[in-house]
């Protein structure tokens, strides 16, 4: 089933970059260029993941922008509320800041962080529980890849937040399906991978909840301006999530064009 009548998302996620001068003259760059040629609100969702040390600040920023541009947190705790819990940055307080997206999930997480599926679990249900819109990372290793379970690993990824996600709060989820091989390597899946991989997410969605015909499924992993128009025509990828290219304004711009353009 195809995703093309959804409002396609694009969101940079900054990572632990940059420093905070460059943060706010990217963040400067980037609204003069949707000042100059506006992207309409209707024809695609934009956000910012900037480090949690800059969060406020980024929204602060964004607030002048002659559109909404979404502040979205890099991360969540797996602890909820308030507390005595040194580092941690809960769901509800988040919420209490008016930030209202949050990636959970990413590989960068999983891998290097060792966050396992009931970590990821509980962190789904208490940003949900605080009524945040969730954007979940899936992806499978060049070696999974290679041995034939890349579909697998993925629906199995997603299968796994199902006993957390109550019936009406798939609303609040959106995909994003990054093959780990191809973040930060220069490597991108062909259009034709990604789509086939975003056409059996889709699948595995109406599966699981009455929502997976509308929720958005991101293509993530080296995408930049030179490769977004073709990502954006394929049917099933309904955005981007954007790591090394959304530092720069003017890249993060054109891939936000050519979504929108889709529409």
């Amino acid at each position: 089933m195809s995703g093309s009548a959804i409002t396609p998302w694009v969101v940079g996620n900054w990572k632990m970059n940059p420093m905070q001068a460059d943060a706010k003259a990217l963040v400067n760059g980037f609204k003069e260029l949707l000042q100059n040629n506006e992207i309409k609100e209707e024809n695609c969702h934009l956000g910012v993941a900037p480090s949690m040390l800059a969060l406020a600040g980024i929204q602060q920023e964004l607030a002048s922008a002659v559109r909404s541009v979404y502040s979205v947190a890099q991360d969540v705790s797996r602890i909820a509320g308030t507390g005595a819990y040194t580092g941690e940055v809960s769901a509800e307080l988040l919420k209490d800041h008016q930030i209202d997206f949050v990636l959970i999930g990413h590989s960068e997480r999983r891998e290097i962080f060792g966050e396992t599926a009931s970590i990821l679990n509980e962190k789904v249900k208490n940003a949900l529980n605080a009524g945040l819109t969730i954007i979940y990372c899936v992806g499978e290793s060049l070696e999974q890849r290679e041995n034939g379970q890349a579909e697998q690993v993925v629906l199995q990824q997603i299968c796994d937040i199902a006993s957390v996600v109550q019936a009406e709060q798939w609303q609040k989820i959106v995909i994003a399906y990054e093959p780990i091989w191809a973040i930060g390597t220069g490597k991108t899946a062909s259009p034709e991978d990604a789509q086939a991989m975003h056409a059996k997410i889709r699948e595995g969605l109406t599966q699981i909840t009455s929502f997976g015909s509308s929720i958005a499924i991101l293509y993530g992993g080296s995408v930049k301006a030179e490769n977004a128009v073709e990502l954006a025509a394929c049917p099933d990828i309904n955005g981007a999530l954007v790591g090394g290219a959304s530092l720069n304004a003017e890249s993060f711009y054109k891939i936000a064009q050519a979504f929108a353009n889709t529409k």
